[in-house]
């Protein structure tokens, strides 16, 4: 649940979005933007058109078409951003908010109009240009616009025409920028009463103004709760939900957009949409040709199940997997993103993590943890955690090498990491009783990449208690082996890290990583006798040098010593024994141990005390030089190491060289003779564990 309510924080979220106020007016002049040091003449050209606006509010028909006039060519700078400043720094902005309302009319006078709606579709449309810039924002509401732009939304109810339509489209845009992520003019659009209108034009007959409106009410919607229940209050969802099922890719976009924003983070109004029946066209956009209301769809679809278990069933139980999973293979990396975090969601109900298996969603959701998006990895993450939860995905994980791909993946951010970790552990956790034995049904009948796969799974995932089953019964040792023998570096890099591993889990196989105390419980002389005249009834020469020894600590030591003076050796009755081929400080280190029972061994000494050890048949010697030995195993002399092992029947130092090759392997890859030192020690890998496994798995049984 912890890591759930984390992933829950970082919800995607959606955005209001800022107009491209395109498709301008029909009679624009084209206008050469200077470049350079021209800031002046830019400036000239605004303050002309400032005062051209200043000085034509009147219906005068000549007035009419200069403002007009005015306002295009305002706008046409506007568009580009880099000029937008010295526009504002020109005055333009309040001889724009003035012309958004028509000027006075003298009482009683009914003669036409000139350019009725026309300056004020101008003077909105060069507004909503301006206010793409933030810092612009609440200059142009300061100076009263907002009041003026709510009032030519409600310009429809005075008749419909092309002119009507394009000014009120003008400003819903304008609203649409002017509350982009500004959350007090949000809010200063619903106290000036912009919602109201703004709701009844999602049914108005052009679609352009339907998704005007739908585009300002999905920015006032997004992260403002009072603006979200008055949309709700004003019954726009009914209609909200009609527009999910137009033929229209842009109307169906912005719709799912707004019931998007109206969502996030409110329950309430969640549940509201989905009572008004908005999850069927929701699921049938999963299926859209535009990839935006796909996108949408999906993420909605992941916010309907965020916590109700019901609604995760649902979802799926009306279609939404198929489609979902066809899009984890688009090459839309948002697409991919959206379908995943939907996924994720509905994977964490037990009965859709079967469901979403069998339609095809692992190994798209496995091929996602490539990803370099770390959003993209982390959605897919999310959705194998849920999947991992299931019995029945279980072997489909492994048999597709689904826990290779998790424990090689490169993983952008921590919690991912975690994540992935917690998958593995959900998977080891499962491997028992059905699962495990249709993963050794896999072994024994699959195809030999699938029967590695397993094999290199259950290495790390399986308990200590089925490793004999595994690996020694159903073959699964010799897969490893094979892998650990094969021409792919790859291959043998996972079988290295496999047996490793199995090793680790193993408590019998462990390297040697403390000094052993002596095999035998035995009483010693002492160190006072070492080398001692005082009762010495034997003398070795060693380098022309005498040690006086006893033969009743020597006959107790060893059986290599019992025979020198209980058989028929020549040493038997000798006073003086001569001993070639050692140096003195051996063998008075040697005798040390005889007399004590331990000693401290250098490494310096270890190899000439190690063969010395092996002659005398000194066992508690022999382990204690074999560990200073492995202490100095490195890359470049392990191969030497394992030799003398060998040499010296050093059973400890060998399994100790065996397991640093496993877990070095991938340097040791890249050192010359590695493959020949590899196709050496196989056979004595094999005897490693056979005999090891089969030792665990008997100390068990008895537990």
């Amino acid at each position: 649940m912890e890591l759930q309510k984390r992933l829950d924080q970082n919800l995607p979220e959606r955005k209001g979005h800022k107009r491209k106020l395109e498709e301008e007016f029909e009679e624009e002049r084209e206008i050469s933007v200077p470049t350079g040091d021209a800031k002046q003449a830019i400036l000239t050209e605004v303050s002309d058109q400032v005062e051209i606006l200043n000085s034509t509010f009147s219906w005068k028909e000549a007035d009419r078409a200069a403002a007009k006039r005015a306002t295009h060519v305002l706008a046409e700078l506007a568009k580009n951003e880099e000029v937008v400043n010295v526009i504002v720094e020109g005055g333009a902005v309040p001889a724009l908010v003035k012309h958004l309302q028509a000027p006075p009319t003298i009482e009683g006078d009914r003669s036409l109009k000139p350019f009725e709606h026309e300056v004020e579709k101008g003077s909105a449309f060069a507004l909503g240009l301006l206010a793409v810039k933030p810092e612009h924002q609440q200059l142009i509401v300061d100076i009263g616009a907002l009041s003026h732009l709510v009032e030519l939304l409600k310009r429809h109810k005075d008749g419909s025409s092309r002119a009507v339509n394009s000014v009120i489209r003008r400003a819903a845009d304008a609203i649409t920028n002017l509350a982009h992520e500004n959350s007090f003019i949000k809010t200063r659009v619903r106290m000036e009463g912009g919602i109201p209108p703004l709701v009844e034009l999602l049914e108005f007959t052009d679609t352009k103004v339907q998704r005007a409106a739908a585009g300002a009410l999905r920015t006032l919607a997004f992260k403002n709760d009072e603006n979200k229940n008055q949309i709700v209050e004003c019954n726009a969802l009914p209609t909200l939900i009609l527009m999910l099922r137009s033929e229209d890719a842009a109307i169906h976009y912005e719709a799912v957009g707004v019931i998007g924003n109206l969502v996030h983070s409110s329950p309430n109004i969640k549940r509201e949409v989905l009572l008004a029946g908005a999850l069927q066209p929701v699921i049938g956009l999963l299926s859209s040709c535009c990839s935006e209301s796909q996108r949408e769809a999906a993420l909605l679809l992941g916010q309907f199940a965020a916590t109700d278990s019901d609604c995760k069933i649902h979802i799926v139980q009306r279609g939404a997997v198929r489609p979902l999973i066809e899009m984890l293979q688009s090459p839309d990396v948002q697409l991919r993103e959206m379908s995943a975090f939907a996924l994720g969601r509905l994977a964490q109900e037990t009965h859709n993590q079967a469901g979403i298996a069998h339609n095809g969603g692992l190994m798209p959701l496995l091929k996602l943890l490539d990803s370099k998006n770390g959003s993209l990895q982390h959605n897919a993450a999310f959705a194998l955690y849920g999947l991992a939860d299931n019995e029945d995905n279980v072997s489909d994980f492994i048999r597709v090498g689904g826990v290779q791909k998790l424990q090689d993946g490169e993983f952008i951010v921590q919690a991912t990491k975690d994540c992935v970790a917690k998958t593995l552990k959900r998977l080891e956790e499962k491997i028992h009783g059905r699962v495990l034995n249709h993963l050794l049904h896999l072994m024994r009948v699959a195809e030999k990449a699938v029967q590695r796969r397993v094999s290199l799974a259950l290495a790390h995932l399986c308990s200590p208690d089925d490793q004999r089953t595994i690996f020694i019964d159903n073959n699964g040792l010799e897969l490893l082996l094979g892998l650990l023998g094969s021409s792919s570096l790859k291959q043998q890099l996972d079988g290295a890290v496999a047996l490793y591993k199995l090793a680790n889990k193993a408590t019998t196989l462990s390297s040697v990583d403390a000094a052993p105390p002596s095999p035998t419980p035995q009483v010693y002389l002492g160190e006072q006798y070492v080398n001692n005249p005082t009762l010495s009834d034997v003398t070795f020469l060693v380098e022309g040098r005498r040690f006086h020894a006893h033969r009743i600590c020597l006959l107790a030591s060893s059986d290599a010593f019992r025979a020198m003076f209980d058989g028929g050796y020549r040493e038997k009755d000798a006073k003086d024994i001569e001993i070639p081929n050692i140096r003195w400080e051996v063998f008075e280190l040697m005798m040390r141990f005889v007399y004590t029972g331990s000693v401290d061994v250098s490494l310096d000494i270890a190899q000439d005390l190690l063969r010395a050890a092996d002659q005398y048949l000194l066992e508690g010697l022999k382990r204690l030089s074999e560990y200073t030995i492995a202490q100095d195993i490195s890359l470049e002399n392990v191969s030497s190491m394992y030799e003398l092992s060998e040499a010296f029947n050093a059973i400890s130092l060998r399994h100790t060289c065996i397991l640093f090759i496993l877990e070095q392997f991938e340097k040791l890859s890249l050192m010359p003779g590695h493959s020949l030192l590899i196709q050496r020690i196989l056979p004595e890998i094999r005897n490693y564990f056979a005999k090891a496994l089969t030792k665990v798995n008997l100390q068990s049984s008895r537990l």
